[in-house]
């Protein structure tokens, strides 16, 4: 049976009974045509591949400059073909069910210095206490102050800021309690200046006729009742516009992302940023540790008897 004719049957089972795209049909009929190819070169075919075959394809892509998360597109669709071939009786195996897919690097976060931080925070608390304002705007100036503020001072997810109950500007206690993914509760520290931002967005707050204000911290008209994560997002970029800043460069999760490296460079523990990050597991929270390379390095070279100059023998 002719290759082409396999690849024909594998698409017209995909558009029928998967309900597949035409987008995703034509990018499948692509991978599975160049894969088809390098099998005939080697003196092979869909029939009789093994999983050296396809492992040579594979390092084949790689070798060609492929990004990894192509070629494990490329592996997904000869890996649906190959189950398919197996399914129909075409084959009494599956050559691919033991390949691993190509490792993808885990790109690292986009981070602001402290400096470029300093200067979103300077702007948003001049635009707070400027006077002559509407009450309106005065309030919004305010609010996007503590919103950034107290995102940089605890490193919450936007979408636990945006739905802090009202009772967190009220409360005595220094600490916040957060309750985060999985309904696992965490205490957040809160600085003086966040503090003052909290309680001043507060009283402000109290003075508006806002639905849902009794409820929480950043009232607002949408169905949830109070400000959205996609309108602070909005505010954010227009003040990094206004200070300077690349609007792309900045987001609330770039902000999180910039208090967990900042903390690190400067001595935090990456278990201590763990928990106020409120990470289930140590590992999400090592995508973090390329920000400790120069600071390890220079403690090792100050510290260790092998790393300063002058020592030894």
């Amino acid at each position: 049976m002719r290759q082409s004719h396999l690849i024909e049957l594998f698409l017209e089972m995909q558009n029928a009974e998967r309900g597949a795209a035409a987008n995703t049909l034509a990018a499948y009929g692509r991978d599975l045509a160049a894969y088809g190819e390098h099998l005939s070169a080697s003196g092979s075919d869909f029939l009789t591949a093994a999983t050296g075959d396809i492992r040579g394809y594979l390092s084949k892509l790689s070798a060609a400059g492929m990004a990894a998360t192509t070629q494990s597109r490329h592996l997904s669709s000869i890996r649906q073909f190959h189950k398919f071939l197996f399914a129909e009786g075409l084959r009494d195996d599956d050559p691919s069910a033991t390949i691993d897919s190509p490792t993808t690097a885990k790109p690292l976060p986009k981070v602001l210095s402290i400096d470029e931080v300093d200067r979103l925070l300077s702007l948003a608390s001049e635009q707070a206490a400027r006077s002559g304002l509407s009450a309106s705007a005065q309030y919004r100036a305010a609010r996007l102050y503590a919103l950034v503020e107290l995102l940089y001072a605890t490193g919450l997810r936007v979408s636990e800021l945006v739905s802090l109950p009202a009772t967190a500007a009220n409360a005595q206690d220094p600490f916040l309690t957060i309750v985060g993914k999985g309904a696992k509760e965490r205490l957040v520290p809160l600085s003086v200046r966040a503090r003052e931002a909290l309680e001043r967005v507060a009283d402000l707050s109290g003075e508006r006729e806002a639905a849902g204000r009794d409820r929480w911290l950043f009232p607002a008209t949408s169905d949830s009742g109070h400000f959205t994560r996609q309108a602070f997002a909005r505010d954010l970029k227009s003040l990094a516009v206004k200070a300077g800043l690349d609007a792309r460069r900045v987001s609330p999760h770039v902000l999180r992302h910039a208090f967990a490296s900042h903390l690190l460079q400067n001595g935090a523990d990456l278990r201590a940023v763990q928990a106020l990050l409120g990470h289930a597991d140590i590992s999400t929270t090592q995508i973090y540790t390329h920000v400790l390379e120069d600071r390890l390095r220079q403690l090792v070279e100050q510290h260790h008897p092998l790393g300063q100059s002058g020592s030894g023998k």
